[in-house]
């Protein structure tokens, strides 16, 4: 006979392991493209990324990972409950710090027009004229507040006096960008939850037929 809700508590359990490959791909394929040249397509990017605590969504998949192995004792026995609970502990845990994370990012956008300044003027020329090329801007808050960068776009004293400062469509940017980062980590938190109702659910049950196979016992019957 089929357990339903064994069924669904496997299936949360895949999709928590899931989440913790996600957290692995995106962080170690992000400090691979920070490490890359910049180029117009990326640069802008790569620095709102490197802004992301990928260190720790790495230590967090690993987590996710240790805990999805502890998970495994409770599927293959029918009526343990000691490692289900130990396994819920551990996914409370990475819930937790996977709500921290997605926390660090939404306070960074709260202070985006200042963190980029700082990102700005730590640039060489080099990397500002890529970002005012991909952004089509000059300067930072103006083209003479910082200097802008002569290029393609900014040739001139004269045409740079023309375009917007970089801070305008780079803060847009960047809020953009982020709030789909930290609404992802918001999301895996989501399914953290979900595995903390599958669990809570299968624990009752375990619990009532451990109870009710007691019962048996006591009346002489095999249980179930």
């Amino acid at each position: 006979m089929r357990n339903n809700i064994l069924l669904t508590y496997v299936i949360m359990d895949l999709l928590f392991v899931g989440t913790g490959v996600l957290l692995l791909v995106f962080s170690l394929s992000t400090e691979s493209r920070i490490r890359a040249t910049p180029t117009l397509t990326n640069v802008t990017t790569n620095l709102l990324l490197d802004v992301c605590p990928l260190k720790a969504g790495v230590a967090n998949a690993i987590f996710v990972f240790v805990s999805f192995v502890i998970s495994l004792p409770g599927i293959l026995s029918s009526t343990t409950r000691g490692w289900l609970k130990f396994h819920g502990y551990t996914v409370v845990i990475s819930g937790l710090f996977t709500m921290v994370i997605g926390l660090v990012i939404w306070f960074e956008t709260l202070k985006t027009r200042n963190n980029l300044f700082n990102i700005w003027n730590l640039q060489p020329a080099a990397s500002q004229s890529l970002i005012q090329e991909s952004l089509v801007c000059c300067g930072y808050f103006n083209s003479t507040a910082p200097p802008f960068v002569v290029d393609s776009v900014c040739p001139t004293a004269a045409v740079a006096a023309t375009q917007i400062g970089c801070v305008t469509p780079f803060t847009s940017l960047a809020n953009a960008f982020l709030d789909t980062i930290f609404t992802a980590a918001f999301g895996i938190v989501g399914v953290d939850v979900a595995v903390i109702l599958a669990i809570a659910m299968l624990l009752k049950d375990r619990k009532e037929k451990e109870r009710y196979r007691h019962i048996d016992e006591k009346n002489g019957a095999n249980g179930f």
